[in-house]
């Protein structure tokens, strides 16, 4: 039975938990059933639908030790129907406890009959040079236009 996410952030908590034990099934089940379900990973090619997101995450999971992903900033939109989470994480590979990244993911959910889905994960690397709580994170700025 497929679990029910009543919220975009149990959605978002079940797919880091699936990551950080490989669990290509268990991540699988966070993801939207629309064939049209999209990832990118870093430096990657656009992955459309079931088949080439679970591939590619199958090939993560088997070319590399246990990681886990640590979120560090988080900015996040919610309506009826999408919920937006743009996130800073940083990850850990095995037993290293020398964290990689930053990473800058856009998580966008989408609620249905079967509650919160990811629909869209598009992920890119961070600014490698920066350093503290604010590592990948540019200062936003106000504009206006006249």
């Amino acid at each position: 039975m497929t679990a029910i996410f009543t919220t975009p952030e149990d959605a978002e908590e079940a797919f880091y938990d699936a990551v950080s034990r490989a669990d290509l099934d268990a991540l699988m089940s966070v993801w939207s059933e629309d064939e049209e379900i999209v990832c990118i990973h870093p430096t990657g090619q656009r992955l459309c639908g079931h088949a080439g997101v679970r591939e590619s995450w199958r090939g993560i999971f088997e070319g590399n030790p246990r990681f886990h992903m640590h979120l560090k900033h988080s900015v996040r939109w919610k309506g009826v129907l999408h919920a937006v989470h743009n996130v800073v994480e940083m990850f850990y590979v095995g037993n290293d406890p020398t964290p990689h990244g930053p990473i800058l993911s856009t998580n966008i959910y989408q609620r249905g009959a079967n509650g919160w889905r990811l629909l869209l994960r598009h992920t890119s690397t961070g600014n490698e040079g920066a350093t503290g709580d604010d590592a990948g994170v540019a200062e936003s700025t106000t504009h206006t236009l006249h």
